[in-house]
């Protein structure tokens, strides 16, 4: 049924072949040989993942059809949610104890990465670890300098969910695409049309507030907002004509006031059904309907505003990735394992859409998606002409400035700051963070 169980029969009778020739790596660096398994030998792997107890259950589904394969493998789990999870591996990392194999962020995945935590998967690469299912835009999401230390499970994409049952109410189509003006204007229509009906509704939120707008901006001029090196790639010039961009919509009432914002806080506009559109990553429509509530049943995803015709503005995002610790005393065993996570079958069918859309074209094939997770997977099949590469792996300190930059957001919409010192705030963060 599946391509990769014949790839990966064929892999372990070459490792029978040709384990006795080759000498074991211990641990990372990007001089290991091309490695292989030896399915005869008894090893023991802890793994780790951060979630609940609904993902631990499919964690079980997956290691024990795993082990029906690898019967010789036995997978220790453990799991904790993100926060404590990331308090524990800077933890184990200190003391050089890090799991065998691990769920990753991509957050983090540069500063351990760098630190030499991370296993250099390169090796591996179309040998233990299946490549034919993945891209090669998602093969380098997890590179870093020229190693390779993370596999994507699953991405997602920058987009723009709408509320057809609050379009319908106030009597506007959907957005039909267009530039960033015409999105402005039909956030307008909305609002005005939710107005003359006395309905409580905004056509949405200053995306200005979001540094994901901005990075797709300077994409569509080919710049990504940082270097490979991690040096800043816009200007303030660059910033300032950004936030300008909302000076209109923020005074003239076309989106929701901060201080209604602040009102339905930690809900958004959009959860609170109080804005009919809201730009974000394509995964979050399952936590936007169980917050709507009953009366919303369906969503609608449509592309970001275009920038540049033709531009390749828009990338695949890992929700999540796996990686190996370089102390792992298993290299082999453990990319066994780590493949089988990301491209089986076996796996797909345990988790769904539960890590996002499955990365692997195999791995998507034993998905069985529910209507939402469809129309992910549509989304970002009609996207395709708009992906490019994905950015640099972002910067230590990536989260702190990404923060930062919707705290500014705020301010900007209480009208507490100006453009100009909004950019010299984030510029002066941004000097702490990469001097660090």
């Amino acid at each position: 049924m599946f391509n990769i169980r014949t790839r990966r029969a064929a892999l372990a009778a070459a490792a029978v072949t040709a384990s006795a020739a080759l000498v074991l790596t211990g641990c990372s660096g990007g001089s290991a040989p091309a490695a292989t398994y030896d399915p005869d030998e008894k090893v023991t792997l802890d793994f780790a993942f951060w979630g609940n107890d609904v993902r631990a259950e499919m964690y079980d589904k997956a290691i024990a059809a795993f082990n029906e394969e690898y019967p010789n493998i036995t997978v220790n789990t453990s799991f904790l949610g993100f926060p404590e999870y990331w308090e524990k591996r800077q933890t184990e990392a200190a003391g050089g104890g890090l799991p065998d194999v691990m769920q990753f962020d991509y957050s983090y995945l540069r500063q351990y990465s760098e630190n030499g935590l991370l296993l250099d998967l390169t090796p591996y690469l179309g040998n233990i670890i299946d490549t034919e299912p993945l891209s090669d835009q998602i093969l380098d999401i997890g590179v870093v300098g020229d190693e390779t230390t993370g596999i994507p499970t699953s991405t997602n994409a920058w987009g723009m969910y709408t509320n057809p049952t609050l379009l319908e109410e106030v009597g506007v189509d959907e957005f039909a695409g267009g530039d960033w003006e015409d999105y402005n204007a039909w956030m307008k229509e909305v609002t005005d049309a939710a107005a003359a009906k006395g309905v409580e509704l905004w056509g949405g939120t200053d995306y200005t507030g979001r540094i994901q707008n901005f990075e797709i901006q300077q994409r569509a001029k080919g710049e990504d907002l940082f270097t490979e090196d991690g040096e800043p790639n816009f200007t303030k010039e660059d910033l300032a004509a950004f936030w300008e961009q909302g000076d209109g919509i923020r005074t003239d009432g076309t989106v929701i006031g901060q201080q209604r914002l602040e009102e339905v806080n930690p809900l958004s506009g959009f959860d609170a059904a109080l804005t009919a559109s809201e730009l974000t990553w394509d995964n979050f429509g399952a936590g936007y309907l169980g917050n709507l509530g009953e009366g919303y049943t369906e969503l609608g995803l449509v592309a970001p505003p275009v920038t540049e015709d033709g531009a390749k503005d828009l990338y695949l995002k890992p929700s999540m990735l796996h990686s190996i610790a370089a102390t792992t005393k298993h290299p082999e065993a453990a990319a066994t394992l780590l493949n089988y996570l990301v491209n089986a079958p076996e796996v797909g069918e345990a988790f769904g859409t539960n890590r996002g859309i499955p990365a692997s074209e195999t791995q998507l094939e034993g998905a069985k998606l529910d209507p939402l997770g469809q129309q992910i997977a549509d989304y970002e099949a009609s996207i395709s002409d708009r992906l490019g590469d994905a950015p640099p792996v972002p910067i230590v300190g990536y989260g702190t400035l990404e923060e930062k930059f919707r705290q500014i957001g705020q301010e900007l919409g209480y009208g507490t700051l100006t453009v100009d010192e909004a950019v010299d705030q984030f510029f002066a963060e941004m000097d702490v963070v990469l001097n660090q």
